[in-house]
């Protein structure tokens, strides 16, 4: 019976349906997947789901989840589709399945031929709106939407609508006809030709046994750990706080690389093996909560740079990557409005010069964003994985009794030199929070779309740093964002190795690949950062005269 109905073929109008009901219906490999039951199980977090809602996620899960998890997966199909799958707009980024629930079935195809026809599932937000009809049409031929990230957050920004002046929605239109005309352009038939390139990729680092771990990589990565922790307590005893402090930060700095590699199954491949590594060093030795880093990240590898949805580029009110956040959007993740208020018009106006200084108290920010995810739980509490949140809180009261009561206090003799070593031991790791930012800060964030591929979406959104292979320790596989993004299973110190294979991939499919050497990155985001800043002086300009000559006291632009 229950293979029966795993085999029912499913209309398109009924999966409408049931994500009207409320279902959380997932697309993959041509099974339909009921992914309710699963949701408070799901070691990547639940807004990993909700945003894969009505899509083909085939690529995304491949990319992101071990065969024994896609195994797992199948036990939730409920059934199967007939030929190729035209994305639905996830009810979490503003996709309105009412028609669904409409008795009028004749409605509902039409809004399916529609949605088939544009990629939109609602209507353009007040806030991207084009100015004029001509645009709109414009952006459908390119297949692109401006709003399909807006339109469900809009409503925030409205007290702004009648003083935001034109060149912010002409400044969005612009973008995005930049993108579509860098990169293929975002119709089926071309975005299945570079899923099919891509999925041959994916099959030939498989064969020639990239995703297998060299183990022998990280006895050198230990012996490196180790002795750089040995130095931080040798010049601990010695007096020598402020470089014992140094060679701390150092440490946390370089065990990161091992962190994120266990944050995706990329040692052992085991999903329980790989978090317990990723706890012993994230909570246990450095104070950061693994299962935080695991719920944003894992939305930052679906959402990648999108202004609503990407917690790794929400920064407000000290940085905006896109000038979309002058509309007080808001975020999808933190479930709350990103408000343009005055400090945020006040620093923004100022943060390409904010840039590196606010980077060297990152990791305050992260000891904050850790215990806010295991104070309310938002990891799974059910499951195999129910466990994980109660070893990282065992971990963060071990951290805190090595690092700041034998540390701190039992061997540093006065809060002179105390705060100096904290500050030195924070700081110094500045620089990884510049390579996690470098990657992105200053690439596209427009969006084109739910018909976009996965990996064309990962390699417009993401860029990668160009460095000799000697110094790959120092930035310890985040050159590679890109490839990574493309593969996040892959093991850090194959990274190179595949590099090569994405860029003839990219030359076959004609998608740009950005790359930029260290300098040239940070230059690249300083820019962005920089011209993001003007915009924002420019838009307190506009408001000022418009208050001050009362353009719109009577009527509405």
């Amino acid at each position: 019976m229950a293979a029966s109905r795993k085999s029912t073929v499913l209309t398109r109008h009924e999966i409408g349906k049931q994500i009207a009901d409320g279902r959380h219906i997932v697309i993959f490999e041509g099974r339909v997947l009921k992914l309710d039951a699963w949701l408070p199980f799901h070691p990547g977090g639940d807004k990993a789901i909700q945003h894969m809602v009505g899509r083909d996620a085939t690529d995304e899960m491949n990319a992101l989840h071990s065969a024994a998890a896609k195994e797992r997966m199948k036990s939730f199909q409920i059934g199967r589709i007939e030929g190729a799958w035209v994305n639905f707009l996830p009810p979490i980024q503003g996709g309105d399945f009412s028609i669904y629930n409409t008795q009028d079935l004749s409605a509902a195809i039409e809004s399916d031929d529609n949605s088939s026809g544009n990629g939109q599932s609602i209507p353009p937000s007040p806030l991207f709106e084009p100015a004029d009809k001509k645009e709109s049409g414009l952006r459908r031929r390119g297949s692109v939407s401006t709003s399909i990230s807006s339109v469900g957050t809009a409503s925030p920004e409205k007290k702004d609508s009648e003083t935001r002046p034109f060149f912010l929605d002409a400044r969005t239109q612009e973008e995005i006809a930049f993108d579509t005309a860098k990169y293929p352009p975002v119709t089926a038939e071309e975005q299945e030709r570079i899923v099919q390139k891509y999925r041959q990729l994916y099959k030939r680092l498989l064969d020639e046994g990239l995703f297998n771990c060299n183990y022998s990589a990280y006895l050198v990565e230990t012996s490196r750990y180790l002795l750089l922790f040995g130095l931080f307590l040798y010049f601990l005893h010695c007096g020598w706080y402020g470089t014992s402090g140094f060679f701390l930060g150092c440490t946390w700095h370089q065990l990161v690389f091992t962190v994120h590699d266990a944050g995706h199954l990329g040692i052992t491949h085991d999903f329980h093996t790989d978090t317990v590594i990723g706890i012993l060093i994230a909570d246990f030795i450095g104070g950061l909560s693994i299962g935080w880093w695991k719920r944003n990240h894992n939305v930052h590898h679906i959402v990648t740079n999108s202004p609503e949805h990407d917690p790794d580029i929400e920064h407000m009110p000290f940085f905006a990557v896109s000038h979309r956040l002058f509309g007080s959007l808001r975020s999808t993740y933190y479930e709350r409005v990103m408000e343009y208020d005055f400090a945020a018009k006040f620093l923004i106006r100022f943060q390409h010069f904010l840039y590196y200084p606010l980077l060297c108290f990152g990791r305050f920010n992260l000891y904050r964003l850790s215990w806010e995810h295991l104070i309310r739980g938002q990891g799974p509490r059910k499951g195999a994985a129910w466990w994980h949140r109660w070893l990282e809180i065992a971990g963060h009261v071990f951290f805190w009794a090595w690092f700041g009561y034998g540390v701190l206090y039992r061997c540093i003799p006065d809060w002179q030199n105390r705060v100096l070593f904290i500050m030195v031991s924070h700081m110094i790791t500045a620089p990884l929070h510049v390579q996690i930012t470098l990657s992105h800060f200053a690439m596209s964030t427009s969006d084109m779309g739910v018909h976009e591929s996965f990996p064309q979406k990962m390699l417009r959104t993401t860029m990668d740093v160009d460095c000799p292979q000697w110094l790959d320790f120092f930035h310890g596989g985040l050159q590679f964002q890109a490839v990574h993004h493309l593969f996040p299973r892959l093991p850090r110190h194959n990274l190179r190795r595949a590099q090569k294979l994405v860029i003839e991939f990219c030359e076959e499919t004609k998608i740009p690949y950005a790359i930029f050497s260290f300098v040239d990155g940070n230059k690249e985001v300083i820019g962005h950062l920089g011209d993001i800043a003007k915009q924002a002086r420019m838009l307190a300009e506009c408001q000022k005269s418009i208050a001050e000559k009362g353009v719109f006291s009577d009527h509405h632009h």
